[in-house]
């Protein structure tokens, strides 16, 4: 039954809006929450690439142009974060096709790759080993080992940054600092807190939460499955010269090891020059000692079957890892398989076993399912595709050749002044936006300096991938930092104080190993 509005026949079906006044303040409103900074933000990309595509001109085809449009789209919404990561990272998916750069089903493959699959198979083990709760185990162990009796606090810095590292190596660097820390800061607790806290118990505690974070960014420089930028960084050398040899996990191993030993000690003699004072072991001791540490163990009890099988699997995929190809004249494993089997195989293949192998708890259940494994890194999965579609897209597009010619003048600048700027360049761009997005956006760049250099592109390549992890300034450098910073026991200046000397030492490192060791595991004295 229909309901009269009203029982004045003169009054209208809507109602009548006569304040001129209220009817501007509503739309200036809802202007106002249209034209946030966030969809300012949203807009630029797609702004800035208009604006290339009508105003900007280069010496080539149209799609390197269109690529380079692209390029500042893309990099407009990273830096700016105006829509997701993730979402950022699959864009090329539909800008290419749509611009002619390449066609949807080669974008595609820039997505799965041996490289992604390496990423994949070691996230799930890395799930393995925190689900199991083995990294607390081995954290606590080493830490009791280096403890000393008495408590000789630099070694005991030592230990935890050791372990901490040696996680870092295996694990994503912000996982490892996720489980470390909290390991890191169980020690601290022991310790006064508020104004009963000593300045030499406060600077240890700093010292050990910075030990930590920058544990975790050294240690994952050492393999390939550390961090996503080494792993960006062998995907677009194999991308760009896929005539050439790949880097295989056992190549970057013998040059990223000692390369990470060298920064991990400038590492620690920083620290205990800083926060280490000579008065500082009889200020702690009597606040830990070892049967703290050994009550803690044995609280997780004896090993089970689950962490033993885990580790057994871990500990075989890195022989497997190091054994696929160890010289030209003593082949790896891999050779069995006519260089057909990757770093990527063997990772899903050992990640699979989880997945078979029960875990001798309850009948039928395995060491590891689905449910566990929700937590995938997606988003860094993501982005390293799009690393590799964009140096695929640069390079085919022809965009690459162009700015060969616009860096002609750096043809007569000597290598051992280039390469520390490469370095110096990438470390600053990346406290200001994240570590993998700092390397897409360089080693592009660095592969044509390499060219007009005449030098193999190595040379650069891993100065400027290497350099984009150290960002070591500022809490919003990396994630591995926000997590030390949260804990409230360092400040910005302390980050800087420790942070300056660790960025000029480990460009001072990298220089001086690259033509040297790097020449000889890279082979880089060798054309590309």
């Amino acid at each position: 039954m229909d309901h009269p509005i009203s029982d004045d026949p003169k009054s209208p079906l809507l109602p009548l809006h006569h304040d001129p006044v209220q009817r501007s303040q509503s739309f200036l409103s809802g202007l106002k929450s249209i034209l946030t900074l966030k969809t300012l933000s949203v807009l630029l990309g797609p702004l800035l690439c208009t604006i290339i595509c009508l105003c900007v001109k280069l010496d080539g085809p149209v799609a390197s142009r269109n690529m380079l449009a692209v390029l500042v789209w893309v990099f407009a919404w990273w830096l700016t974060e105006a829509v997701p990561m993730p979402i950022t990272s699959m864009s090329p998916l539909f800008l290419f096709p749509l611009f002619g750069i390449a066609s949807a089903d080669d974008v595609a493959h820039s997505y799965m790759d041996d490289v992604i699959a390496l990423v994949l198979g070691s996230f799930i083990l890395a799930l393995a080993v925190e689900h199991y709760n083995i990294h607390r185990r081995l954290a606590l162990n080493i830490t009791m080992l280096f403890c000393g009796d008495p408590l000789n606090p630099p070694l005991l810095l030592l230990g935890i940054c050791a372990t901490t590292a040696f996680v870092s190596m295996w694990m994503h660097n912000v996982a490892a600092a996720v489980i470390m820390m909290p390991v890191a800061t169980g020690i601290l607790q022991r310790f006064p807190v508020g104004p009963d806290q000593s300045v030499a118990v406060s600077k240890y505690c700093r010292a050990v939460v910075l030990g930590v974070i920058y544990s975790t960014a050294i240690g994952g420089m050492s393999t390939l499955t550390g961090t996503g930028v080494n792993l960006i960084l062998v995907g677009m050398w194999k991308s760009y010269f896929p005539e050439a040899e790949p880097i295989s996990f056992s190549t970057w191993f013998f040059f990223g090891f000692p390369l990470a030993l060298l920064m991990f000690l400038a590492l620690w003699v920083i620290l205990c020059c800083l926060y280490c004072s000579r008065n500082s072991s009889q200020a702690l001791s009597g606040y830990l000692d070892k049967a703290h540490l050994k009550r803690e163990l044995e609280m997780l009890g004896p090993m089970v079957f689950a962490e033993k099988m885990i580790l057994a699997v871990f500990s075989m995929l890195i022989v497997l890892w190091m054994t696929r190809s160890i010289t030209d004249d003593i082949p790896g494993w891999g050779a069995l398989f006519k260089g057909r089997a990757g770093d990527g195989t063997v990772s899903v293949m050992m990640a699979t076993l989880l997945f078979i192998i029960p875990n001798n708890k309850q009948k039928g259940e395995k060491l590891m399912d689905w449910n566990k494994c929700k937590k995938l890194p997606w988003n860094i999965i993501l982005l390293l595709g799009a690393g590799f579609a964009i140096a695929d897209g640069v390079r085919t597009s022809g965009l690459a050749d162009i700015l060969s010619k616009a860096l002609d003048f750096l043809e007569a600048v000597p290598y051992f002044a280039i390469a520390p700027a490469v370095c110096l360049i990438s470390s600053t761009i990346t406290e200001f936006t994240s570590n993998n997005s700092t390397t897409t956006l360089v080693v592009p760049l660095v592969i044509q300096i390499a060219k007009i250099m005449h030098v193999n592109p190595l040379l650069l390549m891993v100065p400027g991938a290497i350099g984009a992890q150290f960002s070591f300034l500022l809490p919003t450098g990396t994630p591995s930092n926000v997590v030390g910073f949260t804990t409230g026991h360092i400040e910005i200046q302390d980050m800087i104080k420790t942070g300056l000397p660790l960025k000029i030492a480990g460009i001072a490192v990298l220089s001086l190993l690259m033509p040297t060791l790097g020449a000889y595991v890279f082979g880089t004295n060798e054309p590309v």
